[in-house]
């Protein structure tokens, strides 16, 4: 790779106070027209102004000292590498406020970042464009010349001269509205002034919209603006929203502080949604849930994006942080609370359960590559952050602070929290900013513990051994480095050590914590009173460390019972399950210990736990799909899932809750794609009734069912959500030519660009043929995916999709030496940790997979 150049933040001799921006962007020919007037603070004299600039032609720049005359600048000096301009001036501008003028042009460009056009249909078939922003990271400098760092904070005056029958939205509220003088179809759109914010926040929105209304308790207007004709599928987000902001106004002790705030659906968009201050915008899926047709996934979905986005309100726009380097904790924090407030508003979700699933065993699994990252990296030039929004500062962020929270406990946690926000309001923060509150708050060593797992990365694994004393237990704990690839022979000279908070529950109370303990040394011993001889002893009740467990072979034994019957907690009945199967990967326990502890959850009746242990089940299917006996491994699954399945059959019973639903369509799923027959024909038998119009699939069983073929539909049908169901299915269709008709058509006008990428991984995650497949379609469209994706996070999810489920050495080296040669440099380490991947599946093959087939068929053979 060329050496990266030096990154230099910009000049601090001028900065900003206010901005006042003109737009007029131009619907038809995808440009527009910007005037900035920028009151400017000159903090020592000089004759030029550095400021970020991308894609922008300026046409005029002027300065005017406070009581002076106009400077015209003499000279626009681009450096477009550093995406930088510098305007040069004839005389010294002296210290002093002063007033900086700018016009200039730019194009709505449809890289879906910057100012860009987003394309959608109206009622009559014309297709027509939105022009709508997205400016974090770094970004905004696209839309017009600007001071682009977080810590560079200032207000807007926003003004945007738009169509009069469009709806124009930015972060405040409109304060005036009147005709243009020089064109009477356009109207001038003036906003109320923002607080002092950072550049990424920035939003604005030209489009046609519809849009449900309501004020939260305290007084807040909540608007969610949705497609045209489609209103109705903005009630739930809108409930949400209006539910959701009391909660953290309470939580945080600290009020909204805009006056209204706006949820918007955006057609083109590459993430899921990004928090702009009081005008959040959304992917479609993320925010429209159709009553009628949306699934109960769905829902949880758009409940826990929408709890992410309003969460960032407070803690990243109120709070920013300094550098782009602590932006793990603003995706750390808000990728936590997001839970606690769907929890206040959705008990019956259990949603802490899923958090487990869902966030902590995926960064646990990505943490134990050698390819992994500390939380915090150091961040020079920002193209560098594209890289860093991976699952470590989303996951193991929101997992750390999880663990911290309950190590702190709530109380203290939220004193901290306030006296955080009260201090740093309108102002920018680093990460141990926060410590230091929480720290006062709490009187424990909150920085020593939390560097541990911010600044090294990887995790311990706790080893742990018992003896019986008398009444008493003795415990023996010891932490080491857990790598995916196994222990390390030979000893570490450095090696890492973590300050690790460790709970021990007993079968006495399973959910209440007996003893807490935290583990500063490589090793201790903890004696625990009262714990008879026959009574079993669990470390981390509720999976909240962020570790692995190894226990003795006797301490496991007496805790598989409480999976059988129960008594253990799901979330614990989880992570044990979990726990084991990476430890089967790594090499430390054989793969036919996990499978048959899985066999221990066939009364298992909770949601989450089955989704976990499918998931797991997917990755070793995944392995032995390059065996001769993959058959034998569907059936292992076809047994383990029967039971439940048949319990719950096809039809939803009263009385039945989001959950169920939930786990129907799940085990529906399984059964299906590991070939059981009865599902596969009640799926068709089914289907078919659904295409004919006699009996509409309920929304839940659209996606297990809808796997077995349908691309017809496709074409016929308007909402996004079902679009996206469809198009991640289509991929589980096995027949070659079929595959191929996939992946041409996921390149296809049919899909939104933001699509594609799930379309292909569909395909890669669906059979043996399907990953091949889907390889081979990458590398001979890498000159458009690339183009369209390039520098953003989609390009790392499309590799990692389609090269994950490789088990053959010589894969990893085709990976590595195709993108030596074809440069994807935000998806540089995900390309590492593919290869890592790919090998540690082959190492994991050629280990175990003839005792698994061992033990696979002496389960069938009859008992002699």
């Amino acid at each position: 790779m060329p050496e990266r150049r030096p990154f230099v933040r910009l000049p601090t001799d001028v900065y900003p106070v206010n901005y006042g921006l003109r737009l007029k962007p131009d619907l038809i020919d995808f440009t527009f027209e910007g005037k900035l007037e920028a009151a400017v603070e000159v903090t020592q004299g000089t004759n030029q102004i550095v400021m970020n600039c991308a894609d922008i032609d300026i046409i005029t720049a002027s300065f005017v000292p406070e009581g002076g005359d106009e400077i015209n600048a003499t000279g626009f000096n681009y450096q477009n590498e550093d995406e930088k301009v510098t305007l040069c001036f004839p005389s010294t501008l002296q210290k002093g406020a002063g007033s900086l003028k700018i016009d200039f042009v730019g194009e709505l460009n449809d890289k879906m970042k910057g100012f860009y056009r987003s394309k959608y249909m109206t009622a009559s078939g014309e297709i027509r464009y939105a022009a709508v922003t997205q400016f974090e990271a770094t970004d905004a400098r696209r839309a017009f010349p600007c001071w682009d760092e977080p810590a560079i904070k200032a207000t807007f005056d926003i003004t945007l001269i738009v169509p009069k029958d469009r709806i124009s939205l930015s972060n405040m509220n409109v304060v005036d509205r009147k005709p243009y003088p020089e064109d009477h179809s356009l109207v001038e759109v003036k906003f109320a002034t923002t607080p002092i914010m950072s550049t990424y926040l920035v939003a604005f929105v030209i489009g046609e919209y519809d849009f449900v209304e309501s004020q939260s308790s305290d007084g807040v207007t909540v608007r969610v603006y949705t497609p045209v004709g489609k209103a109705e599928q903005g009630k739930f987000a809108l409930e949400v929203a209006t539910k959701t902001l009391p909660f953290y106004k309470d939580y945080f002790h600290v009020p909204y502080p805009l006056p209204k705030i706006d949820l918007i659906a955006i057609a083109d968009f590459a993430a899921g949604a990004m928090e702009n201050w009081g005008l959040v915008t959304y992917r479609e899926t993320a925010l429209l849930i159709d009553p009628k047709n949306s699934c109960a996934s769905s829902r949880q979905w758009v409940a826990l994006v929408v709890g992410h986005e309003l969460a960032h309100q407070w803690f990243g726009n109120l709070v920013t942080m300094e550098w782009w380097t602590h932006l793990w904790l603003n995706e750390g924090f808000a990728s936590w609370i997001e839970y606690l407030c769907v929890d206040h508003c959705f008990p019956e979700y259990d949603i802490w359960t899923q958090f487990v699933s869902a966030d902590y065993t995926r960064a646990l699994d990505l943490d134990a590559l050698d390819n992994s990252h500390p939380i915090e990296v150091d961040v020079g030039h920002p193209s560098e952050v594209d890289e860093i929004f991976d699952a470590i500062s989303y996951s193991k962020g929101a997992s750390v602070i999880r663990m911290l929270h309950n190590y702190i406990g709530d109380e203290d946690f939220r004193t901290g929290m306030n006296a955080y926000l009260l201090k740093f309001q309108h102002k920018n923060a680093s990460t141990e900013d926060l410590w230091e509150c929480l720290e006062q708050a709490s009187g424990k060593p909150i920085a020593a513990v939390m560097n541990s797992w911010t600044k090294q990365m990887g995790f311990p694994i706790i080893v742990v051994d018992q003896e019986q004393h008398g009444s008493d237990r003795v415990l023996k704990i010891s932490q080491k480095k857990f790598c995916a690839s196994g222990p390390r022979n030979g000893t570490y000279e450095n090696c890492p050590n973590w300050m690790v908070p460790i709970s021990i529950c007993t079968s006495e109370d399973p959910s209440c914590t007996k003893m807490k303990v935290l583990l500063d040394q490589p090793e201790t011993t903890v004696n625990i009173t009262n714990v008879a001889p026959d009574h079993w002893i669990k470390i981390n009740p509720g999976t909240v460390g962020f570790y692995r467990i190894q226990y003795s072979s006797a301490m496991l034994e007496s805790l598989l019972p409480g999976i059988r019957d129960l008594t253990l907690l799901p979330v614990d009945r989880l992570g044990l399950q979990n726990d084991l199967f990476s430890l089967a990967r790594a090499g430390m326990i054989s793969t036919v210990e996990v499978l048959k502890v899985m066999e221990a959850f066939v009364n298992e009746p909770n949601y989450t736990v089955w989704s976990d242990l499918s998931c797991n089940l997917g990755v070793l299917s995944s392995l032995l799909s390059h065996t001769d006996f993959h058959e034998d491994i569907q059936e292992f699954i076809r047994d383990l899932f029967t039971p439940i399945g048949m319990k719950l059959g096809w039809d939803s019973k009263t009385g039945e809750g989001h959950l169920d639903a939930l786990l129907r369509g799940l085990v529906l799923g399984k059964l299906g794609k590991a070939g059981h027959k009865a599902t596969l024909e009640e799926a068709r038998r089914r289907f078919k009734e659904h295409v004919e119009g006699k009996q509409i699939l309920p929304a839940d069983l659209r996606s297990p069912v809808s796997r077995l073929a349908f691309l017809d539909s496709l074409k016929g049908t308007d909402m996004q959500e079902e679009k996206n169901r469809i198009e991640r299915v289509l991929g589980a269709i096995p027949a070659p030519d079929l595959i191929q008709r996939v992946l041409n058509f996921a390149l296809s006008e049919e899909v939104r660009p933001q699509d594609t990428v799930s379309v292909i991984g569909g395909v890669a995650g669906s059979s043996k043929q399907g990953r091949k497949a889907a390889w081979k379609f990458v590398k001979d469209n890498w000159e458009e995916l690339h183009n369209r994706y390039q520098g953003g996070f989609l390009i790392s999810r499309l590799i990692k999709l389609t090269v994950d489920g490789f088990a053959i050495d010589k894969m990893a080296a085709e990976v590595k030496s195709f993108f030596e040669s074809h440069h994807a440099p935000a998806a540089e380490r995900t390309v590492q940790q593919c290869c890592e991947n790919i090998l540690l599946n082959a190492t994991w093959l050629k280990r175990d997979a003839d005792h698994i087939h061992q033990y696979l068929l002496q389960r069938k053979a009859p008992p002699v």
